[in-house]
């Protein structure tokens, strides 16, 4: 069962969490917190949450596990908390599959923005006009269904790598800067580390292109940004 209202906070510091928890709950959200990961993997199997907000670095069960557990079964948003010193931490937690991150210290109000637009994101497809698949090549993406494939096969991407290549592949050789990308899909570019676009890219050309290294579709304009080259 999913809750479309539901944020769970996995967090083992009791004071991050509790402050964490009440600004959501001001803001209108239902809130569970759980201080270890192997509760909140046995609450997840109940009730699938409309957003994570996931500390990495946790006893027991840890964040790494928690978000390849969440990955494995659908695309539920996850949003991770990292201390500022954990910047590897952080690329690798983007590459498996998590959609954001917060470094600590954090403001609670930051976050809180950064829990409504992750959420708009990820439901306003249910808001836009209809529109159709698109088909390059072998590759055929499908915003009604959120449905990519590769020669007849699915692929399987996070919500962030989904709106990234429809974004791109809706503005075919059209060049978009990092700043840019951001801002249309993070909403919040003030605040976001521009490498996060360069790691997304990465993850989609992996998944999308015969040879990563050598991209067809997917393509750096150097020092400008990236573009869909059809």
């Amino acid at each position: 069962m999913v809750s479309e209202n539901q944020i769970f906070v996995i967090e083992d510091e009791p004071s991050v969490a509790e402050v964490v928890s009440l600004y959501l709950r001001r803001s209108g959200f239902s809130v569970s917190v759980f201080h270890d990961g192997k509760k909140a993997l046995e609450a997840l199997q109940d009730l699938m949450p409309a957003l994570v907000i996931l500390d990495l670095m946790l006893p027991g069960v840890d964040g790494w596990e928690i978000t390849r557990w969440l990955r494995a079964r659908g695309d539920v948003p996850i949003i991770m908390l990292t201390a500022r010193r954990e910047e590897m931490n952080r690329i690798a937690g983007l590459e498996m599959g998590a959609d954001d991150y917060v470094v600590k210290p954090f403001s609670p109000q930051e976050l809180v923005s950064r829990v409504r637009a992750v959420l708009r994101r990820t439901s306003s497809t249910v808001e836009e006009p209809i529109e159709k698949p698109l088909m390059i090549g072998d590759l055929q993406l499908d915003p009604q269904t959120r449905l990519v494939t590769l020669a007849g096969q699915e692929i399987g991407l996070t919500v962030k790598e989904f709106e990234l290549l429809w974004f791109l592949m809706r503005y075919p050789r059209q060049v978009f800067t990092r700043d840019q990308l951001l801002e249309k899909l993070w909403g919040l570019s003030d605040y976001i580390d521009p490498g996060t676009v360069t790691v997304h890219i990465r993850r989609l050309r992996e998944k999308i292109e015969k040879n990563s290294s050598e991209p067809e579709h997917l393509l750096t304009v150097w020092g400008v940004g990236y573009k869909f080259e059809p």
